[in-house]
């Protein structure tokens, strides 16, 4: 019996409390039906998720940003975290919170999290003065977590495949990896002499201030969100590494250049207007303009291929930045959430370039730039990684 009040009660909050759900609360009308009783805080969960599911016939959270930051509270005090950014993500998409995050107050209360960060660089141009500060905080808190993360894993795998690229055997003397050298040679020690003879010599390469450039060209519509969120802090870790010229665009039907942004990425994130359409020849045309050395260069386009522009026009400037020597890898998103919707004839036509296209997550884009830069055979890293590429 006590199995079936359970299995009834699951029922009941997850059909809500209507007519036509069939189970009744006890406290309920309807004795004919089977009934049970809901505990207080059963009660509480049923309310929090009345507000939100049936909002189109209660009238749900309304405008008033007292009830919505206590709903707030009481969903993360029901459900785990999990959860709770679900619940969040409907209550934007059904209660029309994106006027309710311009109110402090409730963005105090909500779990931040990278969709956050999107939903508000989607608000940034609107968003009162007032609310300016908390948003800022928010992101910058979302930021940080995120360059704690990922920022050793991106230096460590960038400036690894940057030595082995540019280290040789033939090297000047200004050019030696002495700690290298070194190691290489200790089977050549020589006792009477108390030396190394250093049959074989490791240097670093020419000395120049950046061995590769990285162009981030991102699709700032508003699918591609949490992609751009990602994007603006790997961007900016890139930044920071000396033997990296490394820049920042993103589009729309406009193109905008945020390199001058990537010392601070909480700046360059509150550049970003999620949203419009999608002029992708555009952007790569302007990308084209910026790049200085082709066979140096890593373009990086990040983009679900939905061309609004001239699709002719798209697919001759990409065959062109192939051509010219650039490394062109397509990523469909840069994010955990999977694959979007895209278009299958335009990265049909870049794999016929032999441009991989496929969708990448924060953990696995270190490697990635670590085998674009090294020049590995990306087609084949991705297969270990157990990524599909869209052909």
């Amino acid at each position: 019996m006590q199995k079936e009040n359970e299995i009834l009660k699951r029922w009941r909050l997850i059909l809500g409390g209507g007519e036509a759900d069939g189970i009744k609360n006890s406290q309920e009308e309807g004795t004919n039906q089977k009934s049970f009783q809901l505990t207080e805080k059963e009660q509480g969960i049923d309310k929090t998720l009345e507000a939100l599911y049936d909002s189109d016939k209660k009238g749900g959270l309304g405008a008033s940003s007292p009830n919505v930051a206590r709903w707030l509270g009481d969903i993360r005090n029901y459900f785990p975290s999990s959860v709770v950014k679900i619940m969040q993500d409907d209550a934007l998409k059904r209660l029309n919170m994106k006027s309710m995050l311009a109110q402090p107050e409730i963005l105090e209360s909500i779990e931040p999290d990278v969709h956050l960060v999107a939903n508000l660089m989607s608000l940034s141009k609107i968003i009162p003065e007032k609310t300016k500060d908390t948003a800022r905080q928010v992101v910058r808190k979302v930021v940080e977590e995120l360059m704690k993360k990922l920022s050793q894993p991106m230096q460590q795998a960038v400036m690894g495949s940057l030595n082995r690229a540019s280290r040789h055997k033939r090297p000047k003397f200004n050019e030696m990896d002495w700690n290298t050298t070194i190691r290489k040679n200790l089977k050549h020690y020589q006792a009477d002499y108390k030396t190394i003879i250093p049959e074989i010599r490791i240097g670093y390469g020419r000395k120049r201030k950046g061995l590769k450039e990285v162009v981030l060209c991102i699709d700032q519509s508003g699918s591609m969100g949490t992609s751009v969120v990602y994007s603006g802090v790997f961007g900016s870790v890139m930044a920071s590494l000396p033997a990296i010229t490394t820049k920042m665009v993103v589009f729309d039907t406009s193109v905008v250049d945020l390199t001058q942004d990537l010392q601070d990425p909480v700046d360059l994130l509150f550049g970003v207007q999620l949203g419009g359409g999608t002029d992708i020849h555009r952007a790569l045309t302007y990308c084209q303009q910026i790049i200085t050395r082709p066979n140096d260069t890593i373009l990086v386009l990040i983009t679900d291929l939905y061309e609004g522009g001239n699709q002719e026009e798209m697919r001759k400037r990409m065959l062109s930045l192939v051509n010219s020597g650039v490394q062109l890898v397509c990523l469909l998103a840069l994010n955990d959430d999977g694959a979007p919707s895209y278009d299958h004839a335009n990265s049909s036509f870049l794999a016929s370039l032999n441009v991989p296209v496929f969708a990448c997550t924060p953990d696995q884009f270190p490697d990635l730039m670590a085998a674009v830069i090294s020049k590995q055979d990306v087609f084949q890293w991705a297969s270990g990684q157990g990524i599909h590429i869209s052909k």
